[in-house]
Parts: C-alpha cells; structure tokens; sequence
C-alpha cells in the first residue's frame, strides 16, 4: 500500500501549503520515522519572508524544515542501529563521503552536500516537515525514553553551537563573551557552560531574548541598547589590561556588535563567527596588536551525536528554548511567531496526526 504523508510546502514568500504527497518506503540502509515534532529555523524563515538569502532563492516548490525528531516505525532489513519504536532526531546533514573535503575529514564542508530544506541546489533538497520521513538510518541518533521530542527536535541547533565552541579550543576556565542571544546564541551559551567555561556574559539588545540566555547558562548578561558603557567596562583601559575576555562566540552577524566585542578581547584571544550577515570591515590594526585569531564556524558534523547524548543525559535542559509549539495547520502563525524575537525564541510544529487535523 502506498504511504501517504502531509508535508509543509514554501512556494513563494509567505506562501506556505499543507500538501498530502506521497511517503516512500525505506529502502536499503533506511528507516521510516514518524515526525513528532520540528523547530521553524532562521533560514525557514528566510525563505518564508523573502524566498531566500543572499543567492539562494526558491525556483520552485520546496518542503521546508531540518530541525526534527520522532519514532521510528519501520526499518530496512539490513538496518540494526534503531529499531521501530525507537524515539530518534534526524541528523538533516548529509554529506557525499566521496569529495575531496570528506576525504580530509571535513564533512560539514562536502562539495556535494544535501541538507535538508535547501534551496542551494537545483533540484532542491526536500526538507523534513513532513509527518513521515524516509532518511538513512546513520541519520538517526537515538534518544532517551524520559527525553521529550519537543527537546530532541533542538538537537540540529544545539550541535551548530557545539561546532562553533569546537572552533574556539579548550574553554576550561575561559571568559567568553556570546554576542547575540538568538537560538543559536543561546545554545551557544549552553555548549560553553558544558566545555567548562569559568564565564559567560551574554550580550544582546532584547530583555527578552537576554532571559533565555541567562536560563541556559549565562552567568552576566547586558543589553547593549541600554548600557552603552559595557565596551569600556571591559575592553582597554589604557593601563592594567587590554581586555576582559578569552573567546568570543560572535552569533548576531552584525558588523556593530562584532567591532564592539573586539575591542573586549584579551591579547591572543579567539573570535568565533557563526552569525552570517555581509561584507564587515574589520579594524585591522586591533586584530594585529592583539594578535587576535578570528575564525568562522559552518554547520557541524560529530557534533549531532553529542547534541543529543548531552540532552539524553539531562546536561542541558531545553525547556527555557522552547516558545511553544502548534499544529501543522496552524503553521503561518507558528511563522509569524517565530519571526518575532520579543515574543519568540523557539517554535516548534507538532505533527501528530490529532494535531495537523486540529
């Protein structure tokens, strides 16, 4: 019998559809899991507002959504790693293994990626808000029975923050600023406390957003639109340091607060980019005389494993992430939520068949 899924559809700019489309059945190395729950992410936004970012642009009708997580219902044959009835979130990275970058161990920089819900290509990659989801069974980490799915779902984000804390180094008693207290600022907050950061002072121009950080680790936070003294409270004072902090997990990509957060940087200090904004100009003779290292941070890869081993065992709590969640049906206005950063920090779908009928 030929599977049946619902799937929700981008065709234009704040054209989203609720689409029935057929389901596949799993194939060798598959699984089939049934979608339980999926968080609406920076870049679904992207698209729902604009069609896209930058060059990437709908060409046609696309399934959007990677951030899931469900049960597993059916397995190929030759499947051993999960087993139906296990509870799952789906790693939506799926890189070629072939390409000169997989080969160096480099998978988040495949040359032949296909990520879910991803325009960048042509055809595009279908995305993952569908309540039934065929993916290879490697894409399956398997998550505690006490774990509820609305967490699992967060696992995609919280392993963009734990990459990003991976390009910094040991954070073991470091001082790290985190600018930008969207989801993944925020998450970037929780991976820091967990790799043992002695400080974390997150900065942002939103109460609200600010409120969420400090519930998931911050130990200071400052809402820069507010203080407009925090710069030289911790950067130079012209006499006994250069600066107060050791890493700084830049997430808002916005030229202003990176400028700002350079100018608190301890000498040798790492500067993270995982914010993706435009062209900056960055002040040259700052990063020479304090010899500052400044790197960019792009998806993940091992890290999705540890995401969810971290929220398995109950090192980071999600709850303070999660906004609240709505039916399938409801999904404009889980949209228009989210888009909203005083109101939202992480929205959540539920595909439950009583939820997409309500």
């Amino acid at each position: 019998m030929q599977l049946r899924c619902m799937c929700l559809v981008i065709r234009a700019p704040h054209d989203l559809q609720v689409e029935e489309q057929e389901a596949a059945e799993p194939g060798p190395g598959q699984v089939l899991v049934q979608v339980g729950f999926g968080g609406i992410c920076g870049s679904d936004l992207h698209y729902f507002h604009d069609g896209g970012f930058g060059t990437v642009r709908i060409k046609r009708p696309m399934i959007l959504g990677h951030e899931v997580a469900g049960t597993v219902t059916a397995v190929a044959p030759d499947v051993s790693r999960v087993k139906p009835g296990d509870k799952v979130a789906v790693n939506p990275s799926r890189p070629c293994s072939r390409c000169v970058y997989c080969l160096e161990g480099l998978p988040n920089q495949c040359l032949d990626m296909r990520f879910y819900g991803s325009a960048m290509r042509d055809p595009h990659v279908e995305g993952a808000f569908r309540n039934l989801l065929v993916c290879d069974a490697v894409q399956c980490e398997v998550v505690a029975a006490h774990v509820p799915l609305q967490h699992a779902a967060l696992a995609e984000p919280f392993s963009v923050a734990l990459h990003g804390v991976s390009r910094a180094g040991s954070l073991l008693g470091k001082r790290v600023l985190v600018s930008g207290c969207g989801p993944i600022g925020t998450l970037a907050v929780a991976a820091a406390r967990v790799h043992g950061a002695a400080e974390i002072v997150a900065v942002d121009l939103t109460d609200e957003t600010l409120a969420v950080a400090r519930a998931m680790g911050a130990h200071q936070t400052l809402n820069v639109a507010q203080d407009s003294g925090w710069v030289a409270r911790y950067g130079a004072d012209g006499s006994t340091r250069k600066g107060s902090f050791d890493v700084m997990l830049e997430c808002s990509g916005n030229e202003r607060a990176l400028r700002a957060g350079l100018d608190t940087m301890r000498p040798r200090g790492v500067v993270v980019q995982l914010g993706l904004g435009g062209d900056v100009s960055i002040p040259q003779n700052l990063v020479v005389a304090k010899e500052l290292s400044i790197c960019g941070s792009f998806r993940f890869h091992a890290e999705f494993a540890l995401a969810v081993r971290l929220i398995n065992e109950g090192r980071v709590d999600m709850r303070p992430m999660i906004t609240g969640s709505f039916p399938l049906s409801q999904a404009r206005q889980a949209f228009e939520l989210a888009s909203d950063r005083k109101r939202a920090m992480k929205v959540l779908l539920d595909f439950a068949p009583d939820a997409m009928a309500a």
